[in-house]
């Protein structure tokens, strides 16, 4: 379990996701000694879907807890790895929104 975030104020989640896929997109060309992302998008295909299961089982256990601002902790490092995981795969935010958007209707 990682360090509990202070002073979490709401945001705007796509103007958030979207800053944050624009940053993982640019770090493909940065080192991967340097940059955990790097490592991710450019390293061993395991290492990002061991990290997919490790934060998911995270997020269930804080759940099982629950307690709030652990859910929402694990969650951040959970959507983390899912746009990195998007990222290395070619999905974009956009096409992922027509795939949500696609199911409501």
């Amino acid at each position: 379990m990682g360090v509990r975030t202070a002073n979490v104020q709401d945001g705007n989640i796509g103007e958030t996701l979207t800053g944050l896929a624009e940053v993982i997109h640019g770090r493909w060309d940065a080192s991967p000694e340097t940059s955990y992302t790097a490592r991710l998008l450019n390293g061993e295909e395991d290492e990002l879907l061991k990290k997919i299961a490790e934060e998911g089982s995270e997020v269930i256990m804080a759940c099982k807890d629950a307690d709030h601002d652990h859910i929402r902790y694990e969650m951040g490092d959970l959507l983390y790895h899912l746009l990195v995981t998007a990222e290395r795969y070619g999905v974009t935010l956009p096409e992922l929104a027509g795939e949500l958007d696609a199911r409501r209707h």
